[in-house]
């Protein structure tokens, strides 16, 4: 009852406090309301957010879960000519969780410094009409379809990382993406230090790396675009974090065509991760093992010309997992720092799916009644790739394979209302998690039966 009496009192407090020009069509800013002048840019965001969830699936935790997370940003960046410098706070804060529940560095990061760097654009650079960027510093990382890196949307955390990043548009908007950089570790992880919403500052260190060469295009066959990546991670044990010691190499392509009205979009994405990776971050555990492992996203959808613009999309979604961690290989997929939300559900307090040892055919409608309103419903079949790992993020395994492949069903929904368009929105869905053989038979099975989950959320972008 507690919590959502703060859910409640808290967005009346951002209604109340949206000055009266939002409500006539003019939303507040803080650049307008700081007089900023044209060379600099000022942003922030407030969202509250209350989720529930009964029936846990995750081994070790029982029972209901709750929780209340406040998320507030503020952004900012100066351009002096060519010349940029910018920085924005994360301020990820989490209430009414407890020792026995979900919450970790996913929702709970502190007033962090995520963002401050330094760039420079080059004009005319290598070709005539083609520019450069060149980024120093701390930054948040959006490539592509985020499925294999991306800044977190509906994570109450986000991924950051230090280090240099590269960007080249030719003339045809061809773009070059090259980067290098160290992944920050959210701290503090421990749990005590997470319900107290502690600050500690994030850590980076040259002991895990991750880079990429991306480059999209435009103009292809049938009114597509494309996409060829590589992105690398490499990870060692440091003197206080035992790792798996994962040494990653992950090429792939992305070609898709984006939704019309009245037309047939597709999407086709996979690749494959090879090089060497540990079993576990296990100190005793030394055997590295070889790594083959895949994945692949496929989507078929069409959008009709009509009142509520409904898309009705097929997708297909395949991660491979391990069939023994006593084999010489390594199998199962990682995702490296892509957000789940997108394509797997609502992540936070929930978020069982992910992109590894997972086969799973969907069915999704969406509908867009007006300009304020959206919405979509989501039917997802669960089959592990490998019957002897555990599925996708549950952590249930039966090492046995007795279990058999199939987990269960997925249905999601979600719906979104623009309260003062372009300044406060609502946003509430809802998921469930209907348990097949897997589910309800492995081994470590928590036994609390089918679950359910739900989430009201409301941000204020100013």
């Amino acid at each position: 009852m507690r919590v959502r009496v703060v859910l409640a009192a808290s967005a009346a407090a951002l209604a109340l406090t949206a000055p009266a020009a939002a409500q006539e069509g003019a939303p507040w800013t803080l650049e307008n309301a700081a007089g900023a002048p044209d060379w600099l840019t000022l942003s922030g965001s407030f969202r509250t957010r209350y989720e529930s969830l009964d029936g846990q699936f995750r081994p070790g935790l029982a029972g209901s879960d709750q929780l209340v997370s406040l998320r507030t940003t503020l952004f900012a960046e100066a351009r002096l000519d060519d010349f940029r410098i910018g920085g924005e706070i994360f301020d990820s804060r989490a209430y009414g969780g407890d020792a026995g529940g979900a919450a970790g560095t996913g929702e709970v990061n502190a007033l962090e410094l995520s963002q401050a760097y330094v760039g420079y654009r080059f004009n005319d650079a290598f070709a005539d009409g083609a520019s450069a960027d060149l980024q120093l510093g701390r930054f948040t990382i959006d490539l592509g379809s985020r499925r294999l890196v991306g800044r977190n949307n509906f994570r109450n955390t986000t991924n950051a990382f230090t280090g240099a990043r590269f960007d080249w548009t030719s003339a045809d908007q061809t773009q070059l993406t090259l980067f290098y950089t160290l992944p920050h570790t959210r701290l503090p992880s421990d749990k005590a230090s997470i319900l107290d919403n502690d600050i500690a500052w994030d850590d980076e260190t040259d002991d895990l790396t991750f880079w990429g060469v991306f480059l999209a295009a435009r103009n292809l066959p049938f009114g597509a675009r494309g996409e060829a990546f590589v992105f690398g991670l490499d990870e060692e044990d440091s003197a206080d974090r035992p790792t798996r010691n994962r040494h990653l190499i992950t090429p792939g392509f992305r070609f898709y065509r984006d939704p019309a009205a009245g037309h047939w979009d597709f999407e086709i994405e996979g690749g494959v991760q090879s090089g060497e990776t540990r079993g576990s971050s296990s100190p005793a555990d030394v055997t590295d093992l070889d790594v083959e492992a895949s994945y692949a996203h496929l989507e078929f959808g069409f959008r009709w010309d009509a009142p509520w613009a409904p898309r009705l999309a097929f997708e297909y979604d395949y991660a491979s997992g391990d069939a023994s961690s006593a084999d010489a290989e390594y199998g199962r997929f990682d995702s490296l720092y892509g957000p789940r939300r997108p394509d797997f559900g609502p992540t936070g307090i929930y978020g069982p799916l992910g992109r590894s040892n997972i086969s799973s055919p969907g069915l999704r409608l969406e509908v867009r009644p007006d300009d304020r309103w959206d919405g979509f419903i989501f039917y997802r079949a669960l089959y592990l790739d490998e019957a002897r790992d555990s599925v996708a993020n549950t952590g249930i395994r039966d090492a046995s394979g007795a279990s058999g492949d199939f987990a269960g069903h997925q249905i999601e929904a979600r719906a979104r209302y623009w309260i003062v368009p372009r300044a406060l929105r609502l946003d509430v869905g809802a998921a469930a998690l209907l348990q097949g053989d897997f589910l309800e038979q492995a081994p470590n099975a928590t036994g609390e039966g089918d679950t359910l989950y739900g989430y009201a959320d409301i941000t204020w972008t100013f």
